[in-house]
């Protein structure tokens, strides 16, 4: 498949990773997500494509060919059907990075998905309309950050200068940030930056910490040497293995060791970001 991205200047920057188009033959139909620092934004252009929480009390959803969706931040994993052929326009938010362009608090994204319309009314049959079946990659990036700018308003919600400004802190350190050192940089306590978090994030600094580091570790593992399991966890920053071992099979539905396997048998496709946390569930 054909990943082209680009990476926002500010003001967006501040919000979003990249703005992305995904177009093709994907390789698996099924893809298992773990937890990942991002939010995220899709207008499916493809086939109907399918979504299962890995919380079985929760019903799966399907999103035809035209729908769009939002999902907020994730602490436990998910996994994806996706079509026979992909057409996906789609952002990847910092995970605070959805605040600004919601009109509803972004806890009530926290580990959902919600349809386009119920965030922003009226706006996909207008964005379909300018992506259509001809535009390239390069005029659907165009059409969806000028929605995204559109969006963006000059004043920051009572809060949301302290989240990002932390925010950026356990972006930058990979979640190796003591909580405590962020609050006492800040200049507030632990309870109201932890308030701050939960309504501009929908959780709380010390999750979104833990998010970071996972996924830094999961970015070090390379699967064409062998692992040392222990180092790179101590090097994210875990120093009880149980615990590790615990979150690593949460966050991933496997062991370390039957990750990695997974990992040989189907390497990263090239030129993606680089993003090593979904798997193959075929």
């Amino acid at each position: 498949m054909e990943y082209v991205g680009r990476v926002p200047v500010p003001p967006l920057g501040l919000f979003i990773d990249d703005i992305y188009c995904l177009t093709g033959v994907p390789r698996h139909r099924r893809v298992s997500v773990p937890p990942m620092p991002s939010a995220h934004l899709f207008v499916n252009l493809g086939g109907p494509a399918r979504l299962w929480d890995s919380d079985p009390s929760v019903p799966p959803v399907v999103f035809n060919q035209g729908d769009g969706w939002f999902m907020g931040v994730w602490t436990r994993r998910f996994l994806f059907e996706q079509p026979t052929r992909v057409r996906l326009v789609g952002v990847h938010f910092k995970p605070w990075g959805l605040s600004p362009f919601l009109g509803i608090p972004a806890a009530e994204l926290h580990n959902r998905w919600v349809p386009f319309g119920a965030v922003w009314q009226r706006a996909l049959e207008r964005m379909r309309n300018r992506l259509g079946d001809t535009a390239s990659a390069t005029e659907s990036l165009r059409v969806m950050e000028q929605e995204l700018r559109s969006r963006l308003t000059g004043t920051s919600a009572r809060g949301l200068d302290l989240v990002l400004h932390t925010g950026r802190r356990l972006e930058t350190s990979h979640g190796a940030v003591p909580v405590g050192a962020l609050s006492e940089a800040a200049g507030v306590s632990g309870t109201h930056l932890a308030t701050q978090f939960k309504s501009h994030v929908g959780v709380t600094p010390k999750r979104v910490a833990r998010i970071y580091r996972f996924a830094r570790l999961l970015l070090s593992v390379d699967p064409l040497h062998p692992v040392d399991w222990a180092d790179l966890a101590h090097a994210a920053g875990y120093f009880d293995q149980a615990h590790f071992s615990k979150e690593f099979k949460d966050f991933t539905g496997h062991t370390p060791t039957e990750y990695l396997a997974l990992r040989q048998r189907f390497p990263a496709e090239r030129d993606f970001p680089p993003d090593n946390g979904p798997m193959p569930a075929d």
